[in-house]
């Protein structure tokens, strides 16, 4: 018999006993067809690729992303990610269907990619509910009921109303829930699950979801662990007191290596295996961290075809020059060498016009900007966000202003403007917050990227510099927009839903760098800069957020008036 290829003399993964060993490796039709110690005499191959010194692995499995974090459509994410060895995603497309619902579901994926991308069902559209927050789609019992017909649907997407999944029976994502577990009833049900613990974290568990991704700490590792939790480790959890745990405790079979958001600029230098690296470097043996980022994610996906090398897997293949340091040498996919990403502007797909004109909302004057006080008070006392400068995590301080023509009078040396206005056409929303010491240059930043609802988001010390960053918004119909003294210093446009760009990545990547630049010329501090930002109005992270409805208490989802004398208030 004659097959297709056979990579020779490679140090080939040994997933059951996480070691590597020298084997040959016979593909065939797209498949591994034979793995041997020594070379069989009755199989002749095609093509062999000498791979002696190098190390076969099986490719890496991500199963728990949002491809529109890197706002390019899954045809352009594709070629990048099959590029670092990333060969089966599972994708969680919430941004796109908080914009479009179900329809933006089926237009964001209706492309056919190399990259085999399976569906997680989006169980949080809203992430909370329409009351607490305006979204442009919605995806309800309906919705999911029709997804769990699709052939690359292999799970609930993360399940994030925290009070609506522990407390409320009759909730929307309650109701999700059951429809999953009444239809599908072995399909895993994901879960985002942040500093919730002891009988919080029973009574979360209680409805049936069984993984996290959020920040995890090591002080919680095991106990989540022990709870039944499969854990998935992004970038930000993956830490060396958290890997000495997983060590340890020998707690490989009960997690994975995941990315969640990789930005644009991030993902040209590299995705998945940039996590694989970072674990490694933090304490994990390179065996464990392999095994976290294939054959684990397989198993908890029942993705059965693959995550290994072993006879009848699918071919998905990454070659290493150097296991410590996880150098790529080559990526293949069903048994096919994968060519480097091409820089392509042209034949770009047609989506539905509405999808390019979808920033709506009255234009705001100057006096939008104004947070008024309807009393006769001198002074007011108002609440202020403040911020992590390594996270996303937020809390509240109480802050007193003077009162100056009806008018509060901020400190803009230490304080900012935050609004959120809602840009769906719908309500025209307008929240007015305040966040304390964002900037120290007078300037402003604004976008449409902003989770999960992706309405209109400005911040900024100097009002006129946020009104012409909300003009330019609504010109490039969504997008990242820096302004400085009154001038565009950067921008990000992302015209296609608001949220995603079909420019090539290089272009993307380098506007959103310069962004993240003329963000920190401003004085705006954090490890993640686009992030960071754009979740300072999601209503499912802690612990303090402002929707278009208005500033949050996410955890016990209700609203906090801006001023504390409730006389003071607009």
């Amino acid at each position: 018999m004659k097959v297709d290829l056979l990579i020779k003399d490679a140090f080939v993964f040994q997933t059951v006993q996480r070691k590597f060993s020298k084997k040959q490796v016979y593909i065939h039709n797209g498949k591994i067809y034979r793995v041997s110690t020594n070379q069989i005499a009755e199989l002749a191959a095609y093509q062999i690729i000498q791979a002696e010194n190098q190390y076969l692995i099986p490719g890496l499995i991500d199963i728990h992303m949002h491809i529109e974090s890197s706002m390019i459509p899954p045809e352009t994410f594709s070629e990048w990610a099959l590029m670092y060895g990333v060969t089966t995603v599972v994708a969680d497309a919430h941004e796109i269907a908080n914009v479009f619902g179900l329809d933006g579901i089926k237009n964001f994926f209706n492309v056919d990619t190399k990259l085999d991308i399976f569906q997680a069902i989006p169980s949080s559209v809203p992430s909370t509910r329409p009351d607490l927050e305006t979204t442009g789609g919605l995806i309800g019992v309906a919705e999911v009921a029709e997804m769990l017909k699709w052939s690359k649907v292999i799970c609930l997407g993360e399940a994030m109303d925290f009070r609506g999944i522990s407390y409320e029976p009759d909730s929307l994502i309650q109701q999700i829930i059951r429809h999953c577990q009444e239809n599908r009833i072995t399909m895993p049900l994901e879960g985002h699950i942040p500093k919730i613990y002891d009988q919080e974290l029973a009574d979360f568990l209680a409805s049936g979801i069984t993984s996290d991704h959020t920040h995890q700490f090591p002080n919680h590792l095991l106990e989540k662990i022990e709870a039944g939790l499969f854990i998935q480790f992004q970038k930000k959890s993956i830490t060396p007191e958290n890997m000495k745990v997983m060590m340890n405790e020998n707690l490989a079979e009960f997690a994975c290596l995941i990315t969640d958001d990789v930005m644009a600029d991030d993902l040209l230098k590299g995705h998945l295996d940039g996590n694989v690296r970072l674990a490694i470097s933090c304490g994990l043996s390179p065996e464990v961290a392999i095994y976290m980022a294939t054959y684990t994610p397989a198993r908890r996906m029942s993705l059965n075809d693959r995550g290994m090398i072993a006879p009848g897997k699918q071919a998905d293949l990454v070659l290493l020059n150097n296991v410590e340091t996880f150098e790529i040498s080559t990526v293949f996919k069903k048994g096919i060498k994968i060519e480097k990403a091409k820089n392509k502007s042209d034949n770009k797909r047609s989506f539905p016009a509405e999808y390019y004109q979808s920033v709506h909302g009255r234009k705001l004057t100057r006096e939008d900007f104004d947070i008024r006080v309807f009393s006769d008070a001198s002074s007011v006392l108002v609440r202020a966000i403040t911020k992590e400068v390594l996270g996303t995590f937020t809390d509240i301080e109480e802050v007193e202003f003077p009162v100056k023509e009806g008018k509060v009078k901020l400190d803009l040396n230490r304080y900012c403007y935050l609004y959120v206005q809602e840009r769906y056409g719908k309500t025209d929303n307008l929240a007015r917050s305040l966040i304390k010491q964002p900037l120290s240059k007078k300037g402003a930043i604004a976008t449409t990227w902003a989770h999960d609802h992706h309405n209109l988001m400005m911040m900024g010390n100097d009002p006129l510099s946020i009104q012409k960053a909300h003009e330019r918004i609504h010109q490039l119909q969504g997008g990242y927009v820096v302004v400085q003294e009154g001038q565009v210093v950067a921008e990000c446009p992302l015209p296609l839903a608001g949220i995603l760009s079909q420019e090539p990545l290089e272009v993307i990547g380098q506007q959103l760098q310069q962004v993240r630049h003329a963000m920190q010329q401003l004085g705006y501090e954090n490890a993640n800069e686009i992030m960071s930002f754009s979740t300072l109005s999601l209503p499912v992270s802690p612990a303090y957020k402002v929707t278009d409805k208005g500033l949050m208490d996410t955890k016990r989802q209700t609203f906090l008036p801006l001023f504390i004398d409730e006389g003071a208030k607009k």
